[in-house]
């Protein structure tokens, strides 16, 4: 079984830590980690450092630690510009996205979107849903989830995609840079509206035949493309 990651602000160097706090919580009182367990720490940025428990007492954990590695982010990146759907299917879409290793969520105010942000609530839900999936998935690198943005306001670059359910061309035929970004733009419940395909620009790409929820059609693309690129 894989070592269970918890992330911290900055990545400890010294050969001992005290991991306390939210994560310490979590990591003594809830997985309830002993002496002689391994765990993983992250800042969330590449840095990772294998750590024993030494010591445990409620709400932390006392480490011995290995040395401190980085993982490469990895080229070329992959950008989600989700478009935002009400309810929880918003949260399992930047779930499953992360899962799935997106390096970048765009929030997108789409004209179709039924529901609308007034505050800065659902992007902190947004944030910390990519958080705890990366921890679940034990990723050295949390996806940056930027502010929210109007078609007008998006500012894509590298190689778009556009999922759409009438394009032509199949996601798994068109081309793919060796390096930069590739920025696939997955539309709201109601879809991509004909003046945002034409605004957006790109490359307008389909799964298959039958149509996803905007939920699963992000993390199901992002699966696709990262065997094309050899991530997985």
């Amino acid at each position: 079984m894989s070592l269970p990651l918890f992330l911290v602000a900055a990545l400890p160097s010294g050969p001992s830590h005290v991991l306390d706090g939210p994560e310490g919580h979590h990591a003594a009182d809830v997985q309830r980690l002993l002496p002689g367990e391994a765990l993983l720490l992250s800042d969330g940025a590449g840095g990772l450092v294998r750590g024993v428990v030494t010591s445990a007492r409620k709400g932390a954990l006392t480490l011995a630690l290995d040395e401190p590695a980085f993982v490469p982010a990895p080229d070329p990146s992959l950008t989600v510009v989700q478009g935002i759907a009400k309810g929880e299917r918003a949260e399992l879409a930047v779930q499953l996205l992360t899962e799935v290793g997106v390096d970048r969520i765009v929030p997108w105010q789409a004209a179709r979107s039924i529901a609308r942000w007034k505050d800065e609530r659902p992007l902190l839900r947004w944030q910390a849903t990519a958080r705890e999936a990366a921890k679940q998935s034990r990723r050295a690198w949390v996806p940056a989830v930027s502010a929210a943005c109007a078609t007008r306001q998006l500012s894509l670059s590298g190689t778009v995609l556009v999922l759409h359910e009438e394009a032509s061309v199949p996601l798994s035929a068109v081309p793919l840079p060796a390096s930069g970004e590739i920025t696939l733009v997955v539309g709201p419940e109601g879809g991509v509206a004909p003046e945002e395909l034409d605004a957006i620009g790109g490359t307008a790409v389909r799964l298959g035949p039958e149509v996803l929820r905007t939920s699963t059609a992000g993390a199901a693309a992002v699966a696709a493309l990262s065997v094309r690129l050899g991530r997985w």
